[in-house]
């Protein structure tokens, strides 16, 4: 017994609380399809946009548009479990020796009618070897019949025919603490920031600790430090993942030369808008996200400038250092 299978039909109605145009702005992004034709698709009636799904791929399909908000069903394809097993009365009837009239044919190279024969009474040629040579020219001198018909049926009417994203307008689990999930650069910025210092409250905790009890401190000291390196790596993983890298790539941080700048490309790289293959895109930024990955931007700015202005500072000592030893020599 085949299994049965499945259609989405859709009579143009709405998800609740939703807009029309903007409905159908996402049925045209899911379909990456022109705007005629999704148009097309409302004020006709049902109509199958998805036939011959399996249980699975229906269920996917039916969440996806419910999403974008189209009220679509799921409904039994019974064109496509249609079966062409013959009948025992066509079995019978094949079977039986039936007798064939005689018929007329025209001659395929010169035209002329004659009583069906192998070979042309008016040119000679052997019409079967006359067929096959005919069959082995080349395609481009034959019209391209399949290529008109497929153009022929991309009517405006027709519905889309491109496979969805069935990701589309879902967003990832923010999990810090895990190795799984995807995190955008200013969310990546935010944590990172939080996480230094929630580790620097730690660490003036810990002083304070190995004051009285050294042994004690060293130990808390330690699992401080590798709480936070494990941390960072999750963090850094996550932010891997949203530019569709595997999360083992975190590991180059520990390179000296290309740490350097290794750690730039992950603030500086994007994520793609939909979902890749470790998910769907992180939900959006809030404002204390923005605050605080504004304040580190700032931070880090500010630390940079510091850096150039400090290095520049020394030039200038070591110059008039170097021209005064000139001058007294």
């Amino acid at each position: 017994m085949s299994q049965l299978r499945y259609k989405i039909v859709f009579d143009g109605s709405l998800m609740p609380d939703t807009s029309l145009d903007e409905v159908k702005a996402n049925l045209a992004s899911l379909f990456k399809s022109d705007r005629a034709r999704i148009d097309a698709l409302f004020g006709r009636g049902p109509v199958a946009i998805k036939r011959d799904l399996e249980e699975t791929q229906a269920e996917q399909y039916l969440s996806a548009l419910q999403r974008a908000g189209a009220r679509v069903r799921k409904e039994p394809d019974l064109a496509a479990a249609l079966s062409l097993v013959e009948t025992d009365e066509e079995k019978a009837a094949r079977a039986e020796p039936t007798v064939q009239p005689q018929t007329s044919m025209s001659c395929p190279k010169c035209g002329h009618q004659q009583l069906t024969a192998a070979e042309c009474s008016a040119c000679g040629v052997i019409i079967e070897k006359y067929l096959a040579r005919q069959a082995a020219a080349p395609e481009s001198s034959q019209p391209p019949q399949t290529a008109t018909a497929s153009v022929q049926q991309q009517t405006p009417y027709s519905p889309p025919r491109a496979d969805i994203d069935p990701q589309a307008g879902q967003v990832g689990e923010l999990k810090i603490n895990s190795f799984k999930g995807r995190i955008g650069r200013m969310r990546y910025l935010a944590w990172s920031l939080a996480l230094l210092f929630i580790f620097v409250a730690i660490m003036a905790g810990i002083s304070a600790i190995t004051m009285v009890a050294d042994t004690l401190g060293s130990i808390l000291m330690v699992a401080a430090v590798i709480g936070m390196l494990v941390i960072s790596a999750q963090i850094g993983v996550q932010r891997l993942h949203d530019m569709g890298c595997s999360g083992w790539l975190w590991l180059l941080n520990v390179v000296p030369i290309i740490s350097s700048v290794f750690w730039i490309v992950m603030l500086v790289v994007p994520g793609p808008a939909g979902g890749n293959r470790y998910g769907p895109p992180p939900p959006p930024n809030s404002l204390a996200v923005n605050l605080v990955a504004g304040i580190f931007l700032i931070l880090l700015i500010g630390g940079l400038l510091m850096m150039f202005l400090s290095g520049f500072a020394m030039l200038a000592i070591f110059g008039g250092l170097f021209g005064e030893l000139l001058g007294s020599s």
